[in-house]
């Protein structure tokens, strides 16, 4: 299945028009976790404030498959 990893806040969206193929959910699942924890490596994650934004995984019809809060560490 495509999913697509969109980082959403109250009033603001990036979305991720290219998306992944993964094999089901729990795939997803582990990508997204990947992807948060990229997004807290990158140099200039220290000066981003991440309260109330979330990690949104959706499929190809935009039914969201998992939301993940980005303010709490995730292991």
């Amino acid at each position: 299945m495509h999913c697509y990893f969109h980082l959403v806040h109250t009033h603001e969206r990036i979305l991720d028009e290219t998306g992944i193929e993964v094999s089901d959910v729990e795939a997803a699942h582990y990508q997204a976790l990947k992807a948060i924890q990229e997004l807290r490596q990158d140099g200039e994650s220290d000066e981003i404030d991440w309260r109330g934004w979330q990690l949104e995984v959706v499929d190809e019809a935009g039914k969201i498959l998992l939301s993940i809060p980005l303010d709490t560490s995730q292991h």
